[in-house]
């Protein structure tokens, strides 16, 4: 009896590890076209960045009306996921190369009035 019983828990240990998710999940989600946060906040991209320049210009008051969508510390990307190093050295998600924002003025999920602020801000469409 002994046994068996260790055998179902190796078994079901096992089991769990393989399902635990080897895929990390990923910082956002596609909501009626565009990119948001898992909270429904839509997420922006800022002309003057560079794509795959690992790098955002979007600092100080900037970074007051353009939040950074920031990365944990040890956040690892993926796909067309990356992790940018601010200049504040914080870490920034960065969607194909792009580092992405939030706009202060998004009152609640789902608002996008953001979209074409100065003619250099834009929803991300995936």
């Amino acid at each position: 009896m002994r046994i068996v019983t260790i055998s179902l828990f190796t078994a079901a240990l096992l089991a769990g590890c393989a399902t635990s998710g080897t895929k990390a999940p990923t910082p956002a989600t596609v909501r009626d076209g565009i990119l948001t946060s898992h909270s429904g906040m839509t997420l922006y991209t800022f002309d003057k960045d560079g794509a795959d320049s690992g790098k955002s210009i979007c600092n100080g008051p900037c970074a007051a009306n353009w939040p950074p969508m920031y990365a944990a510390p040890d956040a690892k990307g993926g796909g067309d996921w990356s992790v940018i190093k601010r200049d504040d050295g914080k870490p920034q998600w960065a969607w194909k190369g792009k580092p992405l924002y939030f706009w202060s003025k998004d009152a609640k999920a789902g608002d996008r009035t953001g979209d074409g602020v100065n003619g250099v801000w834009h929803v991300v469409k995936p």
